[in-house]
């Protein structure tokens, strides 16, 4: 007997259960900027759609979370075995192996004072687990943060946020906090010297605000002045670990040894949410300071079996398969592509970026005839010229990329550790035709006010 599990001509598809009962304007959205299509099967940097013809390349690898790419076997074979064991995978009253093999590992990567780990669900649990353990070492409850930053959505992590964008109707917030312009040493140490402060909580890079690097020796001498004033140094590597930029932490890269760093995202691989919050023994100690508190600071899903096993299934394949070094290759044969190719066209600004965490920045026209059109979109919403940028690289050449979150005119690219040299030239290839399109014919802004038509047809 075999059993008709189509849907009914009255029952309601998958995206619309999608939008009536999650979230329908995150619907409407894909609809406006025509990205809304079904997959079929994710693969390395291939998204293959329902349209057997359809093939889309992930330069986005969901924000950062899929180095190793989409669905490695290697993460789907353990992730297999661990189910068939049948292990205590949620037990909460044991000690569990497996968290302890996975932290090892982390910190003999991290290295520096990096010695133990808490283990929680998300990169935002990671920063508020950095905010509880800096104010619990130094007794302070003063957070100071790099403007432009991102550290997650929950409300601990808004506080560290200072665009409103994420904060407006979600206040109030922690107490206490205070932004520093990113790369401002001067600015750091004015704050610093002030002996409220508990944490400075950086990102390495920037990503959301564009990919934006460090000033040389600027991370070095922010670690110098919290040493120097008892603020802890704080690194949010959710994107950048696990060799997004070529090392394992970018802290590696600008020779810095935090007290903690926050890592997630890419951790497990895709498949199991997983962040981990690296720290130093005194830090740790701090928290879990006797017998009575050896659970004062913990989670639900932490150290759950099958987290575990998919962060040690990762840490294998991007080693075995060399992803760091494949990573700082590739983003050196990506930045120097795209430099050739587009470095001359008026609204290009900069090709910037480390290992495979790249952005392109646009500028704002000066030729009169361009800047019209720029003008009047930047007038209906900031963000209208670099999303018809995603669009036509997803609708016309099959590439997924993204704004940056903070930075409306910067496109990131930062495909899979795995991505191939021929993707790598598709994507280079789709970029040049769009940025011609922009600058050679009155299509692509006709398309923006297509784009501008279906949003308000959407309100």
């Amino acid at each position: 007997m075999s059993l008709n599990l189509a849907p009914r001509a009255d029952e309601p598809v998958a995206a619309d259960l999608y939008a009536q009962h999650v979230n329908p304007q995150w619907v409407k959205l894909l609809d406006v900027l025509q990205m809304n299509v079904e997959y079929a099967r994710c693969e390395n940097a291939e998204l293959h759609t329902v349209d057997p013809a359809r093939l889309v390349l992930d330069f986005n690898s969901g924000y950062c979370v899929h180095n190793i790419g989409h669905n490695h076997p290697r993460l789907i074979e353990a992730l297999k075995r661990e189910l068939d064991s049948c292990g205590p995978a949620m037990l909460q009253s044991h000690v569990p192996d497996l968290a302890g093999e996975l932290g090892a590992r982390l910190c003999a990567l991290a290295g520096g004072r990096l010695n133990k780990v808490h283990f929680a669900s998300s990169g935002s649990e990671g920063v508020e687990t950095a905010i509880k353990f800096s104010r619990a070492h130094t007794g302070r409850r003063g957070l100071l943060y790099a403007a432009d930053g991102f550290h997650g959505l929950t409300c601990g992590a808004l506080s560290l946020m200072s665009n409103p964008y994420w904060t407006d109707g979600f206040g109030p917030f922690l107490p206490e906090t205070a932004a520093v312009p990113f790369g401002d040493a001067a600015a750091l140490e004015r704050h610093l010297a002030t002996g409220q402060f508990a944490a400075f909580i950086v990102e390495p890079i920037q990503a959301e605000a564009g990919v934006r690097l460090p000033p040389e020796r600027y991370l070095r001498t922010a670690q110098t002045l919290c040493r120097r004033y008892g603020t802890l140094f704080v690194l949010d590597e959710v994107q950048t670990g696990l060799y997004r930029t070529g090392t394992f932490l970018a802290a590696h890269q600008f020779g810095v040894k935090p007290d903690i760093v926050v890592l997630a995202k890419a951790l497990s691989g895709g498949l199991v949410p997983c962040s981990a919050v690296l720290m130093s023994e005194p830090v740790f100690e701090s928290v879990y300071s006797s017998l009575r508190r050896a659970m004062v600071h913990t989670s639900t899903y932490s150290e759950n079996g099958l987290a575990m096993r998919a962060g040690l299934a990762t840490l294998d394949v991007l080693d075995e398969e060399e992803l760091g070094l494949r990573a700082t290759a590739a983003g050196e044969t990506l930045r120097q592509a795209l430099t050739d190719r587009i470095a001359g066209y008026e609204m290009v600004g900069e090709v910037r970026g480390l290992g495979l965490l790249n952005a392109i920045e646009f500028r704002p026209p000066r030729s009169t005839r361009l800047r019209i059109a720029f003008e009047a979109f930047a007038r209906l919403h900031p963000a209208v010229f670099g999303q018809m940028i995603v669009m036509r690289l997803f609708r016309d050449h099959g590439v997924l990329a993204q704004v940056c979150g903070n930075n409306f005119m910067a496109l990131k690219l930062a495909p899979p550790l795995t991505v191939s040299r021929q993707q790598i030239e598709h994507c280079v290839t789709a970029v040049t035709k769009v940025i011609e399109t922009v600058h050679r014919g009155a299509a692509f802004w006709s398309d923006g006010l297509g784009l501008v038509r279906r949003a308000v047809r959407s309100l």
